[in-house]
């Protein structure tokens, strides 16, 4: 009998239904984007996963990320106002939690897009921080509770 994956206890098929299974990014520049996005999943959780010529990934939970380099690349730069992906938003657990990503994010390639309405950019009850690295891609920390803006 085979033996079916599980998830903090729960059965792998139940717990994953309808979640992610993986994300690929394809970047202009693999060291860069270890530098900045490995960065950034590591101190989000995300453990180290595969490895090879071109490429990593990521994982936490049944989802796993991936960042490669390839030759099959069209463009030097991700146009986030192009069609394709925009942006990819996490979930933090808390607003001072944003804000110490935020402040930490700037020494690892990524700067602060909308800084006059930061943190509350996506509005009043939305406490949030939108990152952008040097290769283009945008990032949207999402604090899980949030104090509302005053």
């Amino acid at each position: 009998m085979d033996h079916e994956p599980e998830i903090e206890g729960e059965p792998l098929r139940a717990a994953a239904h309808g979640v992610l299974h993986h994300v690929e990014l394809w970047v202009p520049d693999l060291d860069r984007a270890l530098a900045s996005i490995g960065w950034l999943l590591e101190a989000l959780g995300y453990d180290p996963f595969q490895s090879w010529d071109g490429g990593r990934s990521w994982r936490l939970g049944p989802t796993y990320l991936v960042v490669e380099q390839s030759s099959d690349l069209t463009a030097e730069q991700h146009d986030r106002c192009r069609p394709g992906l925009n942006h990819l938003a996490f979930h933090i657990e808390d607003a001072p939690t944003v804000d110490k990503l935020t402040a930490d994010a700037a020494r690892h390639g990524w700067h602060l897009l909308f800084p006059e309405r930061h943190p509350y950019a996506g509005g009043a009850q939305h406490y949030a921080a939108y990152l952008e690295n040097v290769d283009g891609f945008e990032v949207e920390l999402v604090a899980i509770s949030s104090p509302e803006q005053n």
